[in-house]
């Protein structure tokens, strides 16, 4: 197509609320969320990939409630623990941060996460 055809297509469809970058960054944090089991920070890195504004990103993270947050990484953290077992306890700790950093969540609630479930007696 023309480039000024796009233009006028792409503005049309903005007017119309057909393209709402608002609407897609919070439907994409919540459904990464909900079915990935995502954290914050991978949520925010593929919203920057596909170029929403941090305005978006920041009404996109209010989506996910913080005590649904904490017991989706607890649930997240005990089936993967479950996975781990009969491994040394240092390669289960190991293993486990990798996992939950991997998915995006904090660095301080990982830890605190595996601290809890890995006790170091």
């Amino acid at each position: 197509m023309i480039p000024d055809a796009i233009d006028h297509i792409m503005g049309h469809l903005i007017q119309l609320d057909y393209l709402n970058e608002e609407r897609f960054a919070r439907n994409y944090a919540r459904g990464k969320f909900n079915h990935k089991h995502w954290g914050r920070i991978r949520i925010t890195q593929e919203l920057r990939k596909r170029n929403i504004s941090p305005i978006n990103i920041k009404i996109a993270l209010k989506e996910l409630d913080d005590s649904t947050y904490l017991s989706s990484l607890e649930s997240l953290a005990k089936k993967k623990l479950g996975q781990l077992q009969g491994k040394e306890k240092e390669v289960q700790k190991r293993k486990l941060a990798d996992y939950l950093l991997y998915r995006g969540w904090e660095s301080s609630l990982v830890y605190e996460q595996v601290i809890h479930l890995i006790p170091n007696n």
